[in-house]
């Protein structure tokens, strides 16, 4: 298992096959999943082939991590980036219910947007979002990404696009201004 960034209180590792009730319980939650357009693993085995499956970390060299308190090692959901068919990589994330309104994902998704553009050279990040999910807007607000436009996402209809450049990011960066 290999450690990809850690934060003040967070690291965020590669998934494994043994995090599989881990993926499971956290989609298993109807409110946690609402605004995504995903379903529900079937079964931890569903879930477990779900992970011995996913090639992002290899053809990538990134994809979506498990993120984990650092001072207990407890689960809280995942975050990462991920390249599209189409050529453009999108930060996401994912957190358990009781995990809301700490901070966490914003924490998360601010290390993921810094490894995308230091360590991995990004130029462009994105993110989708339901234009109902306004928790998620928010952490894209603080993570300064811009709004770009509406569009269709994973059958979410009203979809919103945001967008971070690594040139606005460093400015960000530059002037101080925390990105968390």
């Amino acid at each position: 298992m290999k450690t990809i960034l850690e934060t003040e209180r967070l690291i965020l590792r590669e998934l494994i096959p043994e995090d599989a009730n881990l993926i499971f319980e956290l989609n298993a939650d109807k409110e946690v999943i609402k605004h995504t357009g995903d379903q529900s693993f079937n079964s931890i085995k569903e879930a477990r082939e779900f992970l011995c499956n996913y090639q992002d970390y290899k053809l990538n060299g990134f994809g979506r991590w498990g993120v984990f308190i650092a001072s207990n090692n407890e689960f809280i959901g995942w975050c990462g980036l991920k390249l599209h068919h189409d050529g453009f990589v999108d930060i996401g994330f994912r957190l358990m219910k009781k995990y809301w309104n700490k901070g966490f994902a914003t924490e998360a998704a601010s290390g993921c947007l810094r490894y995308g553009f230091e360590q991995l050279n990004l130029r462009e990040i994105f993110a989708r979002v339901a234009e109902e999910n306004k928790a998620s807007i928010k952490v894209l607000e603080k993570l300064n990404m811009i709004f770009v436009r509406k569009e269709t996402c994973n059958g979410i209809v009203d979809a919103n696009l945001y967008s971070i450049n690594k040139t606005r990011f460093e400015l960000i960066k530059m002037s101080n201004r925390k990105i968390t």
